[in-house]
């Protein structure tokens, strides 16, 4: 099964060369569950010719806001509603999942109440997974036809399901412990309070449900879709 990961930002250049970019976190995540990627930096305008160029749609992370005034977001928004309307299946983090909450007619804000850093606990449809997330922004009215499958105290909606055609998560899967640090030691100062960073130093090595959304992520790729082939072979 082909995945195409639409990246909507990059990492920390800094980070780069140890840890990869945010396509190959998500190429890790993922190894070894039969999926084959190819990646188009969106960020960068390099966008897919057709929603059909991939059997499924991973949208990325961004240190952008869903709701900011950038060149790659309306072109974005336009490919994801297409692909939600024939049913080509998508997954969305942290940005990726606002992004598709906002295209498809929810609501995107900076939250008032701040950031979320490090390793945080989510109820998944009475299930505890933590998982490790980097962010301030978050969904705060959902679209028409979303569900909410993950939350939290802090974050309401940390995680949507579009019945077969969308499944999002705020939090961070793919971000290691490793990669948490990164950005801690090259994008929080100045910008998350010292007692988060604090907080997320004394819970590094607690996020211990990457391999949980990763077997959910499969899964929900995997699964039946009679529209999209339908369309795929119509097309």
């Amino acid at each position: 099964m082909r995945i195409g990961i639409l990246q909507c930002g990059q990492s920390p250049a800094q980070l780069k060369p140890d840890l990869g970019d945010y396509p190959d976190m998500f190429m890790r995540l993922l190894d070894g569950r039969g999926f084959d990627f190819t990646t188009w930096h969106v960020e960068e305008m390099a966008f897919p010719d057709d929603i059909h160029d991939a059997d499924g749609w991973l949208l990325t992370g961004s240190r952008h806001g869903a709701y900011e005034d950038h060149a790659f977001i309306p072109p974005l928004e336009d490919f994801i509603r297409r692909a939600h309307d024939a049913g080509v299946p998508m997954v969305g983090i942290c940005f990726g999942h606002q992004i598709i909450a906002q295209a498809l007619g929810g609501t995107v804000v900076k939250h008032p109440g701040g950031w979320a850093v490090g390793a945080q606990d989510y109820d998944f449809g009475g299930q505890p997974v933590t998982l490790n997330a980097w962010h301030q922004d978050q969904v705060v009215a959902l679209p028409p036809g979303a569900q909410v499958a993950g939350r939290n105290a802090f974050c309401e909606n940390a995680a949507l399901i579009y019945g077969d055609r969308a499944f999002t998560v705020q939090a961070h899967p793919e971000f290691g412990d490793d990669f948490i640090q990164g950005l801690m030691d090259t994008r929080a100062k100045g910008v998350v309070p010292d007692d988060l960073l604090a907080a997320a130093s004394a819970r590094m090595g607690q996020a211990d449900g990457a391999s949980l959304l990763a077997e959910r992520i499969e899964a929900f790729f995997k699964q039946p879709r009679a529209l999209a082939r339908a369309d795929k072979g119509a097309a």
